[in-house]
C-alpha cells in the first residue's frame, strides 16, 4: 500500500478515534472519520498482541491490507479508515475474512457499489 495511503502517526489516530464514527462485527471494528484534505482514503491497522504472537499479528495485518487493495476502488474516498482486528478474525480464513470486513464496511457506509 502506497505511503500516502496509510495513516502513519499517533495524531492521526487519535483524531480518528476521537472525532470519529464507528461500525463494529465480531471480527473487525472501523473507525472512519471525513477528511476533506486527502483525495483518497488514508488507512490505519491496528491487531494488539492479544491476538498472538507477531506471526499471526503480521499475517492478519497483511491480509487485511490485500482486502483492501482488491477493494480500492470501492471505498469512498476522503476518509481516514482505522481497521481493528478481533480475536475470533485470527481464526478466519483468508475468504470469511474477506466477507467479514466487507460487511464491516458496508455498515459503516465506506463503500461506494459493487465492480
Amino acid at each position: 500500500m502506497q505511503r500516502r495511503l496509510r495513516l502513519t502517526n499517533r495524531r492521526d489516530f487519535q483524531t480518528v478515534y476521537r472525532w470519529g464514527k464507528s461500525a463494529a462485527n465480531s471480527q473487525f471494528v472501523v473507525y472512519y472519520r471525513r477528511n476533506p484534505n486527502t483525495e483518497r482514503f488514508r488507512l490505519g491497522i491496528s491487531a494488539s498482541k492479544k491476538l498472538g504472537n507477531a506471526v499471526v499479528r503480521n499475517r492478519l495485518r497483511r491480509q487485511i491490507k490485500e482486502i483492501v487493495r482488491l477493494h480500492v476502488d470501492q471505498i469512498q474516498p476522503q476518509h481516514d479508515v482505522i481497521i481493528i482486528a478481533r480475536k475470533p478474525s485470527t481464526a478466519q480464513d483468508y475468504w470469511q475474512m474477506e466477507k467479514s470486513l466487507l460487511h464491516v464496511l458496508k455498515r459503516a457506509g465506506l463503500l461506494a457499489g459493487r465492480r
